[in-house]
């Protein structure tokens, strides 16, 4: 019997990695959650009630609950998701995003090393901690310049994760991770912002065909608000993602590893595949902030995204690109999604949840 505390289990990675963890009955997770007054069980909802899976209480900034954790299960494996992953906040509150995405990952280590010494720990990173690249694609030999607080407390996270391997000789590993998305997303993330989005126009506008014909006016939507259309990530699967972690985590030795597509699209192409999926494709007009996508329906014309400068970030990376080739060759690990499925995937997905929002069906 293997135990794996698994933090932020109710997020994407954690619930997909609790998710492909107890597909073998020989793992018993233990996901870890702050207490809130009113969680969202969706994520887990597939596996809440396994017998091999418990809810457990925990917040990495709180040192005690991370050590009676630790000190009570005795884990095999401790998997770190827990984190402030918005970007755009980490400039309104640094000193908040530096005490769980750094100091965090410090007393996670610490609880190991006193209590559960065997045990194997993974933190999450990002592509944020590389910022300003100097070429592309980005490799592990690349040096580390974020450009932003939540990117500066990744790349923390990386280091102390790399002292403690080599002060106390722990299995204790970071993973590079560009951008990966996936249907559990959460909904201030700009991918399931745009593919949300994208299926409740898809009902508002369809929901208009018969008003179209009788209005000189299109019925009021919901455009989707951006800010920067051109900056270029590397977007993955989720899924793949977490497989790739557990082959991290079960090596001979420990070592840092990326993790990537080693494709980079602009935030523009997202919108277009999203839209495309939901058999909305519009085009682009203006330029600047008055750049807008839209589409023409009837006789009328439907904004479907515009721009709003408050979602500009103070410094922007421009573009992110990861090579996957040390951890394909290495680990095995064999991603098996595609940005245009990834796209697809989740526009199908919100499509089918607004649906079911709003009992509706689309011709």
């Amino acid at each position: 019997m293997r135990k794996i505390i698994i933090t932020g289990i109710l997020g994407q990675d954690g619930a997909n990695m609790a998710e492909y963890l107890l597909r073998d009955k020989s793992n018993h997770v233990y996901g870890m959650m702050r207490r809130v007054a009113n969680p969202n069980y969706d994520n887990i909802s597939k596996f809440k009630k396994n017998k091999n899976f418990k809810l457990v209480v925990g917040d990495l900034t709180d040192e005690v609950s991370i050590n009676e954790l630790v000190k009570d299960i005795k884990p095999d494996y401790f998997v770190n998701f827990a984190a402030n992953s918005f970007v755009g906040v980490s400039w309104k509150m640094p000193a908040h995003v530096f005490d769980v995405n750094a100091v965090g990952v410090v007393r996670c280590l610490e609880a190991i090393r006193n209590f559960a010494p065997d045990c194997r720990f993974y933190s999450a990173g990002s592509s944020e901690e590389f910022g300003d690249v100097d070429y592309s694609p980005q490799d592990m030999k690349h040096p580390m310049k974020p450009r932003s607080p939540y990117g500066a407390s990744k790349c923390a996270a990386h280091h102390i994760v790399k002292v403690y391997r080599e002060s106390y000789d722990m299995y204790a590993v970071h993973g590079l991770l560009f951008n990966h998305e996936g249907t559990k997303r959460g909904e201030e993330f700009v991918t399931r912002k745009i593919t949300m989005g994208v299926a409740k126009l898809s009902f508002e506008i369809r929901s208009q065909e018969s008003w179209s014909d009788r209005h000189d006016q299109p019925k009021k939507h919901t455009p989707i608000e951006l800010g920067h259309l051109d900056a270029k990530r590397d977007w993955s699967d989720s899924e793949d993602f977490v497989k790739g972690i557990w082959l991290m985590l079960n090596q001979n030795d420990p070592k840092d590893y990326l993790l990537a597509s080693g494709e980079m699209h602009s935030i523009r192409e997202f919108v277009e595949k999203a839209f495309e999926a939901a058999d909305l494709k519009g085009y682009w007009e203006g330029e600047g902030l008055d750049e807008k996508y839209v589409k023409n329906a009837g006789p009328h014309k439907y904004t479907l995204v515009k721009i709003n400068p408050k979602f500009h970030r103070p410094a922007e990376v421009e573009q992110l690109m990861g090579d996957p080739t040390e951890a394909i060759e290495e680990l095995g690990w064999t991603p098996e999604g595609n940005f245009d499925t990834l796209v697809e995937k989740m526009v199908k997905h919100d499509i089918k949840n607004k649906q079911r929002e709003e009992s509706y069906r689309l011709p």
